[in-house]
C-alpha cells in the first residue's frame, strides 16, 4: 500500500447565503495515496469541487485538517498557501483559462518558471502532440488543443499533485479520451498523483480508486483491481 501524499481529516466547509447556512462539506475523511490515479465522483452540488479547491489551497476549510507530507495546509497563512500552490500543485479546469496574448509555448513555459525542477516545454509539447502549434495563440486553437495546452501548463512545474476539475466536461468523446490519455501518461511516466473530479461515472473505471461524494460526505470508496485504459472507457 502506497503512503498518503494528502490526508483529509474531518473536513467541513460552511457558506452563508444571506441568513441560510449551507454545509458544502460535513466531515470528510479521505487519504490520497502517493502516485495514484484517483477519480472522485459526485453530482453537481455534492461537494467534490470544494474538496478539490481546499486540497489545492484555493479555498480554506471551516474546520478539519489537510495534511500534505506531514504539514497541515489548512493552518497556512496566505503566503504559505501561495507557495504550496506554486510548488506542489498543478490545476486543470473545464475552462482552459489560457493567457490569450501568449502563444501555446509561452503559456506552458511561463508556468514552468514557478518551479525549481520544471519539465521542459519542448518535452511537454512533444508529449501532447502540439509541437506544430507551439507558436499559435489560443484563439487559433480548437477546444481540444487548448485543453492539451492547459494540461501541459499544469504539468510544466512538475507538481506532486495534479488536480483536475471536470477536464473532459467541454469536450467531445474522442477528444476527451485523448485528454484522459495525457493525464494517465503523466501519472505513469512521472509517478505523480492525479486526482480527477467528475460527474461522469464511466471515467471512474480507469481510476486506481474511485471515491463517491454525496451531500458533503464520502459515500463510497472502491479500489479497481484492473483499471481500464482511457481508450476502453465509454460514456
Amino acid at each position: 500500500m502506497r503512503g498518503a501524499i494528502l490526508e483529509i481529516k474531518g473536513l467541513t466547509k460552511d457558506y452563508h447565503m444571506g441568513e441560510v447556512l449551507v454545509q458544502a462539506l460535513r466531515g470528510v475523511n479521505l487519504s490520497i495515496c502517493d502516485g495514484e490515479f484517483l477519480v472522485i465522483l459526485g453530482p453537481s452540488g455534492s461537494g467534490k469541487s470544494t474538496i478539490l479547491n481546499i486540497a489545492g489551497g484555493i479555498d480554506t476549510p471551516t474546520a478539519g485538517q489537510v495534511i500534505y507530507r506531514g504539514q497541515d495546509i489548512a493552518a497556512y497563512n496566505q503566503r504559505k498557501l501561495t507557495q504550496y500552490r506554486r510548488s506542489a500543485v498543478g490545476f486543470v479546469f473545464q475552462h482552459y483559462n489560457l493567457m490569450q496574448n501568449l502563444t501555446a509555448a509561452e503559456n506552458v513555459s511561463l508556468a514552468g518558471e514557478l518551479s525549481s525542477s520544471p519539465i521542459p516545454t519542448a518535452e511537454l509539447l512533444t508529449q501532447i502532440g502540439m509541437t506544430d502549434r507551439a507558436g499559435h495563440f489560443p484563439s487559433q486553437l480548437s477546444g481540444g488543443q487548448q485543453q492539451r495546452i492547459a494540461i501541459a501548463r499544469a504539468l510544466a512545474k512538475n507538481p506532486d499533485l495534479l488536480l483536475c476539475d471536470e477536464p473532459t466536461g467541454a469536450l467531445d468523446f474522442s477528444t476527451g479520451v485523448s485528454v484522459l490519455r495525457l493525464l494517465k501518461d503523466f501519472n505513469e511516466r512521472y509517478r505523480k498523483t492525479v486526482v480527477i473530479i467528475t460527474h461522469n461515472a464511466s471515467i471512474g473505471d480507469m481510476g486506481d480508486r474511485v471515491v463517491t461524494i454525496r451531500d458533503g460526505l464520502v459515500y463510497r470508496e472502491v479500489t479497481n483491481e484492473n483499471p481500464l485504459a482511457p481508450e476502453e472507457v465509454n460514456w
